[in-house]
């Protein structure tokens, strides 16, 4: 979405009678550019208003605020805050809602609206006058005031002007049209446009202006306020007000008269007191030296005014200039040179005069702002400040920047550059369309006019032309500002990395990513080659697309990414289990065959009691299923596990507020399917804590056994804690700077054992490596690679995404893969279409990105027996928290790590129920996935109690047959081998560590492909002997469901067996009165 400036309380200067108006620089800027107020004869033109990155001023508001009825109704928060608010953030915020306007106020609050609402009316331009508090050169409005922008677009080929002022006698355009319909700027404009004029105009609400040249008026002295009238067929637009025109060129203009000498341009006066310069050459040629001339002036009531210019001009060598390619100086001259000027900065000094505009664009790129004091030492001042290596300056006010001369600009005469500076009348500042050029480089490089790279392209891409990108909807969807190094090679690059085979370049410096379907789904086409004009930053010599235009590139190779797409039994299925009776914050497999529900407290019916258990022998009897347990303080947002002591209790830690978030809960599973058990959750915060209050924590067993605990917030919406902490306590906590700068979007980070020593840590959009003993940082990994078009984007809570292990396979010498899919960008919420892999122990590790299906945030993802990985649950849009998230995202997807990279995954069965914040997914002990949750709190998306399972496809079928798996010892030491009876020929054996699923933390989740060994006829039942794990740091201790799978695939149902002990003797803790303890 394109954003333009709607009203931005213009600057007037009275004393220079200049409107300023507010546009956005290529350098991330927005500065001022001047509108001179004259009155034009049919050889000129209004100075063009910039239109860079897109925004373009297209009509004026300055409007009236106030809290009880907003002119736009939506405040949205940006990224950073209201402490660094800019206007292209507020802008970015709103597009990314689809908003059609956006607006500033107070320095720091942005609101958005598809609408201008409560009969909000302009305001005096000097009304909106508050610097943003993230570039105190912008504008942010000003109190009850908004500077208003819009991404609504006029007819293309047009730009905004400005509003002007207008009289009957004579008119500033002297053709009215009558065009027929509801009057809207649209149509007045094609009305023109069809006659043949360059010049529209609008006026009074319903008045239509046309013409080629100007006979009266200019910008209006009061700036936008005078254009106040809406149009009367579209009250969102202004058209003019009263004697006031909102004015309009087509493209450039009319074309000017071309001529190898210059003439005297007069630029005439209204009846206000108006003083500007006219040039004057003492001959139809121009020669090299000029002669001195004085500065006249008439009264303010004559009606033209002439200035001549005093200057003396001496004779001196030009330093040679150089083209890329030449094998000799391109333009070696001895001209008269400019007076000059003193207190030049060390090594610059002049380099001629050069045209400007020769080939339709500029010859130095970087514009500055207007500035009537404007002197040589000025200008060169600015852009050696900015880093650049050439300055230039034109129309005696004007200063570009560069570090080079662009467009193959050629020499011109000493001569022509004639006008002296605003700020100094001994120096010279250019003229009309002539830079004064000046650079400290002994050799001035001039490029040719860029031309469209065809060919050392990356991989297999292939130009294929310039497309129109002018429809409300963006061709390619991803957007990607590249200030300084963009070309066609970095911007497709990146585009095939994250798996986007169409990819282009506009205004210079935008890089955009997508799909066909998204350029078909704009309906644009492409356009003549010469609309795609403009150079690429990063190499000038080659073009970036144009305004409004993309030099389009498409992948032709094999296709970046393959997904396959599963029908029938092949796609799984959802099927409805059974009715809730809370909103589960936590869901987690036992040993004893049922699965426990912890809930946020408030969330459900005010009689539930904050836990349950569900049996699975009893889904069909509802009372029978939902077993009531019961917990003392609030579990929001806590993290849980299953131990490896030898009863495998589920230990609970942190909470919501005050008690809640030091809290410590066991429950020692007990009963069995059909039966009932009688334990319940044991918690005494005054007995057993915390040592650090925890808000959205992290837990996970230690190679040794101990417990982990990472991360969290002080208490509800509180302050970080920026530690991690051991269980049972043997330490104080350590401090962790890491998690201290990445909060709020560290939190629920994803932990891992590796095997070769050490624990992995994944938070907000970094990772690293802890050493096992003083977890300290031992060695810091790549940062996690986030949206095509936003490095920002992050993977935990809120921007909450899924991590898991992938699978481990005996003789375990390949290195251990760690793959995060989904999550969010921060403050726009667009979440992201991509997994990442890592290799962490790996010498120079790098991420691997594999593209999904489908954006994805809020995401679950549960290993299951085979191997495999379904990724479910989620939104389109959004972050973790109450009614953040939109657009659920209802497609399973299964990823199979055993396919090639790019070919993993395959889209699967569709559910019809919402699963956005606090939903869960965890695999059953009969294969099949539970699924569970949401609490949006939006009242608009249901708070959903229903709990479902997904069957996978080895599931579906007439009746699958599992084997049957025997296995009687139950507690494995590492490396040790063990006997098992299988009714079935067995392909594969799976271990799956017990899980916890929370916030898209699938806690616990470990899949291992044991060694193994069978004997017994094919087909029938067979004896077979299992190899353990070979230690601590490949299979960390605990309980684990072990599944053993026949020739098709098909799991048996889950064994529960312990691996690895209790080393840390959990068994024993804690030793407090309210706590039961089942001893080692």
């Amino acid at each position: 979405m394109r954003w333009s400036e709607s009203a931005d309380c213009v600057r007037y200067d009275h004393s220079n009678r200049s409107c300023w108006t507010l546009c956005k620089s290529r350098r991330e800027r927005f500065l001022y550019t001047r509108v001179l107020y004259v009155r034009m004869t049919s050889s000129s033109r209004p100075f063009r208003t910039m239109s860079l990155h897109a925004f373009q001023p297209l009509f004026g508001f300055s409007k009236r605020d106030n809290v009880d009825s907003r002119a736009l109704a939506t405040g949205v928060v940006t990224d950073g805050g209201a402490g660094s608010l800019t206007v292209a953030l507020c802008t970015a915020a709103c597009s990314a809602g689809s908003y059609l306007y956006a607006g500033m106020e107070y320095s720091g609050e942005c609101y958005c609206g598809n609408a201008i609402a409560n009969d909000a009316i302009p305001t005096a331009a000097t009304d909106c006058y508050m610097p943003c508090n993230g570039n105190r050169t912008e504008v942010c409005g000003g109190p009850s005031r908004l500077s208003m922008y819009t991404s609504r677009q006029i007819s293309v080929g047009w730009n905004y002007g400005g509003c002007y002022i207008d009289n009957v006698n004579p008119r500033t355009l002297t053709t009215q049209l009558f065009p027929s319909g509801e009057f809207t700027t649209e149509l007045c404009l094609a009305a023109c446009h069809e006659a043949n004029y360059y010049y529209a105009g609008t006026e009074y609400a319903g008045e239509c202006f046309c013409g080629n040249s100007f006979t009266n008026g200019g910008p209006a002295p009061d700036g936008e306020t005078g254009c106040n009238m809406a149009c009367s067929g579209n009250s969102q637009e202004i058209c003019g007000g009263s004697n006031r025109l909102s004015f309009y060129t087509f493209g450039d203009g009319p074309p000017l008269p071309s001529s190898a000498t210059s003439s005297a341009t007069t630029l005439a006066t209204t009846s206000e007191t108006i003083l500007e310069t006219t040039l004057e050459t003492t001959s139809a040629t121009t020669s090299a030296t000029t002669s001195a001339t004085t500065s006249t002036t008439t009264s303010e009531s004559t009606s033209e005014i002439t200035s001549e210019i005093t200057s003396e001009i001496t004779s001196e060598t030009i330093p040679a200039t150089t083209q890329p390619g030449d094998t000799q100086p391109a333009n070696t001259a001895t001209t008269s040179a400019a007076p000059n000027p003193t207190g030049l900065p060390a090594g610059w000094s002049y380099h001629g005069c050069w045209y400007d505009n020769t080939n339709g664009e500029r010859a130095l790129n970087y514009q500055q702002a207007d500035d009537q004091e404007l002197t040589v030492e000025s200008c060169i001042s600015i852009c050696s400040n900015m880093g650049y290596s050439v300055a230039g300056m034109e129309y005696a006010y004007q200063c570009f920047c560069d570090n080079f001369l662009r467009n193959d600009a050629p020499n011109a005469s000493e001569a022509d550059c004639n006008t002296a500076c605003a700020g100094n009348s001994n120096e010279i500042c250019g003229a009309g369309n002539r830079l004064s050029v000046y650079s400290n480089n002994t050799v001035l490089t001039v490029i040719p006019v860029p031309t469209v790279q065809k060919t050392n392209l990356p991989g297999s891409w292939q130009y294929a032309g310039c497309l129109a990108d002018d429809a409300q909807q963006r061709a390619l969807p991803y957007q990607s500002i590249l200030t300084n190094n963009n070309t066609a090679n970095n911007c497709i690059s990146q585009c095939s990395t994250f798996g986007y085979p169409y990819g282009g370049m506009e205004y210079g410096d935008e890089c955009y990513c997508g799909d066909w379907s998204d350029i078909a789904a704009a309906g644009v086409q492409f356009v003549a080659e010469t609309d795609c004009v403009s150079s690429c930053p990063g190499n000038a010599t080659t073009i970036c697309g144009g305004a409004r235009r993309l030099s389009l590139y498409t992948w032709s190779g094999p296709p970046l990414t393959q997904w396959s797409y599963a029908s029938g039994d092949a796609a799984g299925q959802y099927l409805f289990l059974i009715g809730g009776v809370v909103i589960p914050l936590v869901t987690q497999a036992g040993r004893n065959g049922k699965v426990t529900f912890l809930e946020k407290a408030g969330t459900g019916p005010p009689n539930t009691t904050g836990a349950y258990e569900l049996d699975l022998a009893q889904i069909n009897n509802f009372t029978g299923a939902w077993r009531p347990m019961h917990v003392k303080t609030d579990v929001f947002c806590s993290s849980s596990l299953t131990l490896p002591d030898k009863v495998g209790r589920q230990i609970n830690v942190g909470g919501w507020a005050l008690d809640s978030t030091f809290g410590i809960r066991l429950y020692w599973p007990d009963g069995s399917p059909g039966t009932w058990g009688v334990n319940d959750w044991q918690e005494n915060v005054e007995e057993v804590s915390l040592q650090e209050g925890r808000w959205y924590p992290t837990a996970m067993i230690m190679a040794n056994g101990s417990i982990l605990v990472v991360g969290g917030e002080r208490g509800s919406n509180d302050v970080a804690t920026p530690s991690l902490e051991l269980l049972p306590a043997v330490a104080p906590p350590v401090y962790c700077d890491w998690l201290n700068r990445t909060d709020p979007n560290n939190l629920y980070p994803f932990l891992a054992v590796l095997p070769s020593g050490g624990v992995f840590v994944a938070y907000y959009n970094e990772a690293r490596i802890l050493d096992e003993v003083t977890l300290v940082t031992q060695r810091v990994l790549p940062n996690i690679p986030g949206a095509v078009n936003n490095f920002l984007a992050g993977r935990t809570y809120p921007l909450e995404g899924t991590a898991v292990l992938l699978p481990q396979s005996a003789p375990y010498t390949d290195p251990l893969k760690i793959m995060i899919c989904g999550g969010s960008t921060p403050y726009q919420g667009i979440a992201l279409d991509n997994c990442a892999t890592i290799t962490p122990e790996v010498p120079n590790a790098q991420w691997t990105i594999e593209r999904m299906p489908s954006q994805r945030v809020l995401s679950c993802m549960t290993a299951l027996p085979d191997g495999t990985y379904l990724i479910l649950n989620g939104a389109l849009q959004g972050f973790g928290g109450f009614g953040l998230a939109q657009n659920p995202n209802h497609n399973a997807v299964l990823y199979d790590p055993s396919q090639p990279v790019n070919a993993r995954f395959t889209v699967m069965a569709n559910t019809t129920i919402d699963r956005l914040y606090h939903s869960e997914a965890i695999l059953l002990d009969d294969g099949r996935v539970l699924v569970s949750g949401s609490d949006p709190e939006d009242n608009i998306h249901a708070q959903e109690y229903r709990v479902e399972v997904f069957i996978p496809p080895y599931l579906m079928g007439d009746t699958p047959n599992q084997p049957v798996a025997t296995i009687q010892n139950k507690d494995w030491a590492y490396g040790q081998s063990y006997s098992f009876t299988s009714s079935q020929t067995v392909s594969k054996i799976s271990l799956l560590g017990a899980g916890a699923s929370t916030h898209g933390n699938s806690i616990g989740q470990r899949t291992i492909f044991p060694a193994f060994s069978c004997s017994g006829a094919d087909g029938g039942g067979q004896t077979c002997t299992v190899t353990a794990p070979p230690n601590a740091h490949v299979c960390p201790p605990g309980w684990f469901q072990v599944f053993v799978l026949n020739g098709n695939g098909v799991p048996s149902l889950a064994n529960w067996v312990r691996v690895g002990g209790d080393p840390a003797e959990l068994g024993l803790w804690p030793a407090a009165p309210d706590f039961t303890v089942p001893g080692i």
